[in-house]
């Protein structure tokens, strides 16, 4: 008689800034809205660099990953999510800073096994670190499970946007 195999443990998840590195499988990220976009297909042009410098530089923006960390890799693992945090100082609410969310990606094939969650709470947890009072976030009207996502995580439709493209 065989002994059961305990199955293999998953490998922890990192949540960090962006390197330069992950450029390409995070725009592969944005690109996947409904499929796995492989990151070698993805062109990385001048434009991208420029923003992802600037983001890089600010210290009002981060571009998060999350990291299946494997131990082998250290924190370079696979990146499974990402999203763009912006940290706003504001007269309202005190004076209080304000973290705004936006691009929140888990990559197609692995989405509704928790990895939104540990992203958003990660986020969610920097933010309070830092120091803000209020979270947003904008989200496609046609983003119907995102948004069944979001309030889930306590989030609250206070507001409706409004965008004017330049």
């Amino acid at each position: 008689m065989s002994a059961a195999r305990e199955p293999a443990a998953a490998p922890p998840l990192v949540l960090r800034p962006a390197t330069r590195a992950d450029l390409p499988v995070v725009l592969a990220l944005l690109a996947g809205e409904e499929e796995v976009v492989d990151p070698a297909a993805v062109a990385v042009t001048e434009p991208y660099e420029r923003a992802f410098a600037a983001i890089d530089a600010d210290p009002r923006n981060e571009l998060l990953v999350l990291v299946e960390a494997f131990e082998d890799q250290g924190a370079g693992g696979e990146v499974v999510g990402c999203l763009q945090a912006t940290y706003i100082p504001g007269l309202g609410k005190g004076g209080a800073e304000r973290a705004l969310i936006e691009a929140v990606r888990v990559r197609a094939d692995r989405r509704g096994g928790g990895l939104g969650r540990i992203l958003m709470e990660g986020t969610i947890e920097r933010a309070r670190a830092r120091g803000c009072t209020l979270v947003q976030l904008t989200s496609n009207k046609r983003r119907e499970d995102a948004h069944r996502f979001y309030a889930g995580l306590g989030f609250a439709r206070s507001h409706d946007g409004f965008k004017l493209p330049l």
